[in-house]
């Protein structure tokens, strides 16, 4: 699978959940983001208000698609395995509910089998070898071409992969959290894709980085934006690391899409490192 992916992706949460533009800006935000490169999409059923909105970003992105000339090439990943209970987060890992929450997204997307199912998040009150044996299973009959895996550690990685190939890794990862850095080398090792969401922190963390030195110089060394400079240096951080920035406005998805021209150095990625990136 990874030869297929580009380096950097979309990630479509913030088109869908509160806050998110109208429709009409979303669309233009995806078109913008794909035109300009970021042919991987990110998505998932619970991208949405609540339940009762269930599977509004899957549906949003295959609007987009169907007016598209390309769309053959666009690369589209989701994930089940939550709920969205009056708009709050819970999970669901149950091996029903992801049946059902895979039929339901084959629907919205409107494809015989999603390209990548991932699970969303370890249920604690549902053994983890039980959900990740019903990906397995939903694979195995062509609802899913790869199966992937969500908010997980090295030993979840471990157990998944004895049940099935584990084909990516999404979790966390950008300057001010980084506490997956352990995941993404060993995605590294193995040869698993790495998906970092929320790659520039997300909201107030996101808005804070320009004001940071070290990304101010870096920026400026590179004609590009402390965003941009951030995305470079979560990429740096192991051969299979594929940041999947979201955005609300074209003016963020087509900075997004200039980061993967930005190569930083070995000095410029010891700072990042070496830098701790304040949240107050």
């Amino acid at each position: 699978m990874n030869e297929t992916l580009p380096r950097m992706g979309l990630g479509g949460m913030p088109l869908s959940i509160q806050g998110r533009p109208p429709e009409d800006v979303g669309r233009r935000v995806l078109h913008a983001a794909i035109d300009a490169g970021l042919t991987f999409v990110d998505t998932a059923d619970v991208y949405c208000l609540d339940d009762d909105d269930i599977g509004h970003n899957e549906r949003l992105i295959a609007s987009v698609l169907r007016e598209r000339d390309d769309r053959d090439r666009i690369l589209v990943a989701t994930k089940g395995g939550l709920r969205r209970p009056k708009g709050a987060w819970t999970n669901d890992g149950s091996p029903k509910h992801i049946r059902e929450a895979c039929e339901r997204s084959l629907r919205a997307l409107g494809v015989d089998q999603i390209w990548l199912y991932q699970f969303h998040a370890p249920d604690p009150q549902v053994p983890f070898e039980k959900s990740v044996e019903t990906f397995a299973e939903l694979q195995r009959a062509g609802k899913c071409k790869y199966a992937g895996l969500s908010n997980v550690s090295v030993e979840q990685i471990d157990a998944a992969s004895r049940i099935g190939k584990v084909e990516s890794v999404q979790n966390r990862l950008n300057p001010y959290f980084r506490e997956s850095l352990g995941v993404a080398a060993e995605c590294g090792r193995r040869g698993i894709a790495f998906l970092a969401y929320s790659p520039v922190g997300g909201g107030r963390l996101a808005k804070k980085l320009p004001q940071f030195e070290l990304l101010q110089r870096i920026a400026g060394a590179h004609d590009c934006s402390a965003h941009a400079a951030v995305l470079a240096w979560v990429r740096a951080k192991g051969p299979t690391v594929i940041p999947i920035p979201g955005a609300r406005t074209v003016e963020h998805a087509t900075d997004s899409a200039k980061s993967i021209g930005v190569e930083l150095s070995k000095d410029e990625i010891e700072q990042n490192d070496a830098t701790e990136f304040s949240r107050a």
